[in-house]
C-alpha cells in the first residue's frame, strides 16, 4: 500500500449506497457504480483515496490486516467477526436495522422461552443469539445457516430464528413473527489502528468530515 493513498473497504448494496452522502461531505466522489462494473477496487475524484468493494463479512478482516485503512461495517458484523482490535470512532447511522427474534405464527414462545427449557435456534449470527438466549436462562441449541433463515421454523428445522429485520415484510410473506427485539443495528466507521498513526491527518479530517454529515 502506498505510503499517502487511503483505502476504504465497503460493501455493495445498501452500505455503499448510505456511506456515498459521507464522501461527499469529505469531498469524495466514486469514480464507477459498484452494480455497473466488474472492478473490486475503484478510484475516486481524489488520487489519494480509493475504494475496495469486499463481502460486508469481510470489512472488520480487511482493515484489522491492513488491507484497508478505513472501512464501514455493521454492529452486527463487528460482533460476530470481532471488532476489537479496530479503531470504532463513529457510529455513523447509517443501514440502520435491528435484531430480532422471529417464529412461526401459532409458535408459542413465552411457554418455550421459561427459565432452564432449551429451544432450537437458526441464526447466521451465532454469538449474538447464544449471549441474548443465556441471559434470560434459556439453553438454546444453535444452528448455523447463511441465508434463507425464514424457512428454518417452517420445515422444523427450528423453533425460532435470530435475524436482521428492516422492513418485515419477509417475515410477514412466510408466516413469521417477531417475538423479541435483541438490539438495534447501524453501521460504523472502522479504522486500522496503526493506518490512524501513521496517516492520522487524512484520517482524522476524513472522520471529521463523515461526523459532520451523520444523518441525524
Amino acid at each position: 500500500m502506498s505510503g499517502n493513498m487511503i483505502t476504504l473497504a465497503l460493501s455493495k448494496g445498501r452500505i455503499f449506497e448510505e456511506t456515498l452522502p459521507l464522501l461527499a461531505a469529505a469531498g469524495i466522489e466514486v469514480s464507477e457504480d459498484p452494480e455497473k462494473t466488474r472492478k473490486l477496487i475503484l478510484g475516486t475524484n481524489r488520487p489519494d483515496v480509493r475504494v475496495v468493494l469486499v463481502r460486508a463479512t469481510d470489512v472488520p478482516t480487511y482493515v484489522e490486516h491492513g488491507g484497508a485503512d478505513i472501512g464501514v461495517a455493521g454492529k452486527d458484523i463487528l460482533i460476530e467477526h470481532g471488532g476489537e482490535n479496530l479503531y470504532q470512532p463513529l457510529d455513523l447511522n447509517i443501514a440502520k436495522c435491528h435484531m430480532s427474534v422471529a417464529v412461526r405464527a401459532d409458535f408459542d414462545y413465552a411457554g418455550a422461552v421459561k427459565q432452564g427449557s432449551r429451544i432450537r435456534v437458526a441464526t447466521k449470527y451465532t454469538t449474538i443469539a447464544r449471549e441474548h438466549f443465556a441471559n434470560k436462562g434459556v439453553h438454546v441449541d444453535l444452528i448455523k445457516l447463511y441465508g434463507s433463515m425464514e424457512l428454518a421454523p417452517l420445515t422444523g428445522l427450528a423453533d425460532a430464528i435470530v435475524d436482521l429485520v428492516s422492513t418485515g415484510s419477509t417475515l410477514r410473506a412466510n408466516n413469521l413473527v417477531e417475538v423479541e427485539q435483541i438490539m438495534n443495528i447501524s453501521s460504523r466507521l472502522v479504522v486500522n489502528q496503526a493506518a490512524l498513526k501513521l496517516k492520522r491527518e487524512a484520517i482524522r479530517s476524513l472522520i471529521q468530515a463523515f461526523e459532520s454529515a451523520i444523518p441525524r
